[in-house]
């Protein structure tokens, strides 16, 4: 067997008496799509600030490979291959897509003193790596990130964790504030992702697109995992009524049908 590219054993979080985390055991392999799916304020946001090196567990444990690691920081967790897309891409609106692409360690040509920044260079590979992922509308790396869709957006932040090594991907609702073109986008690039081997972590409270990409599910409430299932174990009305508590979708149905005989 395998070891997991990512690993957390039996991860707690706590800030003073509040608990937000207990007891999270979690597996994401390569190749393969963990889906994190809770409603708001389930502990999702908690979750991948673990696996992300911005909070450090309370108690229990996190592995690379099978091995033990301290992921203290994210730049901690960025050089070990962890990379985390936030809901609105973390791109720069006002740079251009080659720039925004490198930002931070942007290409030079030149020596010494009078090194100075190759945007035909940057232009060129970021343009490369975004169609590499099937977004062929992006042809000008000259061009403002904040003329992109949201999609394009979400896409070339994928895009330049991958071209910067990315073994573990963690994205952060990427599909929430999306229409359903701009959604179809990011989940083509996520199976995209999958297909060249990165481990990906998808969170979203979208059932729909959880299924859509998703390998193996777990569902979360109230900080704990309610349930953990492979695909095609559950189905859409199941993990639905997981998320909503059970207790209170049956609640909501007798409701409903209460109305209706009235």
């Amino acid at each position: 067997m395998v070891a997991p590219i990512l690993e957390l054993k039996n991860v707690n979080k706590s800030f003073g008496p509040i608990e937000v985390l207990i007891d999270i055991s979690l597996q994401v392999k390569a190749g393969e799509v963990l889906c994190l799916l809770g409603d708001n304020g389930a502990g999702k946001s908690t979750l991948i600030k673990i696996m992300s090196g911005v909070y450090i567990p309370t108690t229990g444990e996190i592995l690379m490979d099978g091995n033990p690691v301290f992921l203290g920081s994210p730049r901690q967790a960025s050089e070990r291959g962890i990379a985390t897309v936030h809901q609105f891409g973390g791109t720069f609106p006002l740079m251009s897509i080659g720039r925004g692409f490198f930002v931070g360690v942007e290409p030079t040509k030149g020596w010494g003193p009078f090194k100075v920044y190759d945007r035909k260079k940057a232009n060129e590979i970021a343009v490369k790596a975004v169609r590499d992922f099937g977004i062929t509308r992006i042809d000008d790396g000259d061009r403002l990130v904040g003329g992109l869709s949201g999609g394009e957006r979400q896409s070339l932040a994928i895009a330049r964790a991958v071209h910067f090594g990315a073994r573990v991907l963690i994205l952060d609702e990427p599909t929430a504030a999306l229409g359903v073109k701009q959604a179809s986008h990011v989940l083509r690039i996520v199976n995209e992702a999958k297909r060249r081997g990165l481990a990906v972590v998808f969170i979203t409270h979208q059932v729909m697109h959880a299924m859509a990409v998703g390998d193996h599910f777990a569902v979360i409430i109230r900080g704990a995992i309610a349930a953990d299932f492979k695909k095609g174990e559950r189905t859409r009305e199941e993990i639905t009524d997981l998320m909503a508590g059970g207790e209170t979708m049956a609640a909501l149905e007798a409701e409903i049908s209460a109305n209706a005989i009235l």
